[in-house]
């Protein structure tokens, strides 16, 4: 059978990667002419140049460096390492190249070593001999000078292929050359194992690079970071000492070659977990002897996509032993709260999700000035931040700006100005659902469920985008009660609240008449219940309008007379709340109150409290739900068919009930 012509796009990738190979290998021989120590200072030139001219590799390095030294250097060092490390790199660079001309013996001359003890002791004891490497100085030169640190055994290294075949075959050709074994990461660790445990043999492998989904989370310079467990497994599997060893630059070209005692010595019980969260704290050490030196502009912190969430991963997270958790840097996480307090109310399940997956998650709400009080009563909620109804969108961006940096954010909301305010912020991760004309803004769409599966509550569409970001939500306990209601206050007193108002239009409202029999009603049968009127600062005539009606009955009007606090707390003191489909409504079903709820132009399966202790109250019409704020045909036949009767004898039920459990 013929083989399959090449397409057009392949052919131009092969000719780049040649002309790539053709440009090295010029190089090399344009450097094989000149003095190595010349090399080392065009590279040193060329780096300077690169890091005022690339923004981007330089922007990385900062942060790396800000997160590693961040609490104990200040910027002016920080910059002065990332210049120096980007001079490093360059004079490391061209010397490798030159390195490839050059013979291990005149190489070696430039080399000194120390801590060979430790690897000599290994030896005598006729264990394999395995090196944990890291991405200090010339990590290149390990290479080329084999017999500096394999006394007698034969070398190999793990390694990633080059995506260049013509640049990757010929460094085989060279390391090949010198007597190495190399083996592919892609290939598993089977054959290094193999290889390892012929006894005769020494093996070095890379341990401090992003490790992606397949790696271990445990702390490097106290952040999260995933970690090969490679190295481990292979010290465990073939009863191998783990040796860190690091290559640091020693003047101009010229380096130190350093290994350490074995991270594992003593760990009888070690597992292949605890022991690369020990190499982390190893590899740490190493880079403070020479900060410079380490390979910066690598994403070591790198956030995952799209489980930024940890609790999904396999591997999960490891802490070293004995090590503080609460030295852990923060992963921060800003969640733009929805604006309405109900639909903020029915998010709560997912923050929680949110803030469970994952042990250094610090996470800061940010919403409308209002639902501040709302989201600092909520325990897992860090911080909040807020913004003005008319405030503009680059007054906005600043604010979080300096209330981070952030990680990644949710979105909660669909709109596009909340998206675009997040946006110029500069968070580095945007998810959301598609929204209005957004989704290019955003970093991860979460899909939409499909279309022939029931309705969705608005509280399991916050918990899909939380699950969509990692998070666990099979978790009954996410629904719990935010703050515990306490129960009424006072011997023999039953307090149960009366929500009669509506922001939202008047074709969510029950006549306030019909809350009034209720209470009338139910006031005959228990008269220790003390009714509480609730609502917003806007309808505050309705409240007086409502406690005229009740001047017959024990009753307190707090109807715009609370903050959010203070309803919060006058809630939690409640047994019942009666009530129309409100923010209220939702805000009581949070804190764990049960209602009786009255719904007309909308529909409970899709913003109902959830849970056996809430009761829906509706009567069908064929228009209904119409989620319109004011009835087009001006009778509001769906609420006003709910009678008193029928509301009252729920209530009474559900005072029943809650008057059981009490005396139980």
């Amino acid at each position: 059978m013929a083989s399959k012509k090449p397409s057009g796009d392949q052919v131009i990738t092969r000719m780049g990667q040649y002309l790539t190979y053709l440009l090295v290998r010029g190089l090399e021989a344009v450097l094989s002419v000149l003095p190595l120590t010349f090399c080392a200072r065009l590279g040193q030139f060329l780096g300077t140049l690169s890091h005022t001219v690339f923004s981007g590799p330089r922007k990385l390095a900062l942060r790396n460096l800000e997160i590693a030294f961040g609490r104990e250097k200040d910027l002016d060092w920080r910059k002065a390492t990332a210049r120096k490390h980007f001079q490093s790199l360059g004079a490391n660079f061209l010397c490798s190249l030159k390195f490839q001309v050059m013979s291990e013996a005149e190489i070696a001359k430039r080399v000194t070593i120390e801590g060979t003890e430790h690897a000599q002791a290994v030896v005598a004891s006729g264990k394999p001999l395995l090196y944990a490497i890291c991405h200090l100085g010339c990590w290149e030169l390990l290479t080329n000078i084999p017999s500096l640190f394999c006394f007698g055994r034969k070398p190999a290294t793990v390694y990633q292929p080059l995506s260049n075949p013509y640049l990757e075959a010929h460094l085989r050709h060279r390391r090949e050359k010198l007597g190495y074994a190399l083996f592919s990461r892609s290939d598993g660790f089977g054959a290094p194992i193999k290889h390892l445990r012929e006894g005769s043999s020494a093996i070095g492998v890379l341990v401090d690079q992003h490790a992606g989904d397949k790696g271990i989370w445990c702390p490097f310079f106290d952040r999260l970071a995933s970690t090969s467990s490679l190295a481990a497994l292979m010290a465990l599997r073939c009863d191998a000492p783990l040796l860190p060893m690091a290559v640091y630059n020693d003047g101009l070209a010229r380096w130190k070659l350093v290994i350490y005692p074995p991270v594992n010595s003593g760990e009888k019980k070690a597992t292949a977990e605890g022991l690369t969260s020990m190499l982390n704290i190893a590899v740490e050490v190493l880079v403070r002897r020479a900060p410079a030196d380490w390979f910066w502009v690598h994403n070591r912190w790198k956030t995952p996509k799209p489980d930024f969430l940890l609790s999904k991963y396999r591997r999960g997270i490891v802490l070293p032993k004995g090590y503080d958790g609460s030295r852990l840097q923060p992963f921060n996480l800003l969640v733009r709260s929805p604006n309405w307090l109900g639909d903020a109310c029915m998010a709560m399940p997912a923050i929680r999700a949110l803030k469970q997956g994952r042990p250094d998650m610090r996470l800061t709400i940010f919403c409308q000035a209002n639902l501040k009080e709302l989201w600092s009563a909520v325990p897992e909620v860090d911080a909040v931040v807020t913004k003005a109804k008319k405030e503009g969108i680059s007054s906005v961006a600043r604010r979080i700006q300096e209330s981070g940096p952030y990680d990644a954010a949710v979105l909660f909301t669909n709109s596009t100005r909340s998206t675009l305010e997040l946006k110029r912020a500069g968070i580095p991760r945007l998810v959301g659902y598609h929204g209005s004309l957004r989704s290019r803004m955003l970093h991860q769409v979460c899909p939409e469920p499909v279309s022939y599966r029931p309705p969705e509550h608005h509280a399991y569409r916050y918990l899909r985008l939380a699950k969509f970001c990692g998070a666990k939500t099979d978790d009954p306990s996410l629904f719990s009660p935010t703050v515990p209601p306490t129960g009424a206050e006072g011997a023999g007193t039953i307090r149960v609240g009366i929500c009669a108002g509506a922001e939202y239009g008047q074709a969510k409202r029950w006549p306030m008449d019909r809350f009034a029999g209720v209470a009338a009603a139910l006031s005959v049968q228990w008269p220790q219940v003390e009714w509480q009127l609730f609502g917003a600062p806007g309808e505050k005539a309705m409240g007086e309008t409502l406690s005229q009606m009740l001047s017959n009955v024990s009753h307190r009007n707090r109807v715009g007379a609370t903050t959010l606090t203070e309803l919060i707390a006058e809630l939690r003191a409640c047994q019942l709340l009666v009530t129309n489909d409100t923010g209220t409504m939702h805000l009581a079903a949070a804190l764990g109150v049960p209602t009786v709820s009255i719904f007309g132009s909308t529909e409970p399966v899709l913003t109902g409290p959830l849970g056996d202790r809430h009761r829906i109250v509706r009567h069908h019409v064929p228009c209904s739900p119409c989620f319109k704020r004011e009835c087009p045909f001006g009778h509001y036949d769906c609420m006003t068919g709910v009678t008193a009767e029928k509301v009252a004898r729920l209530v009474g039920e559900e005072l029943g009930k809650g008057l059981a459990v009490s005396v139980a």
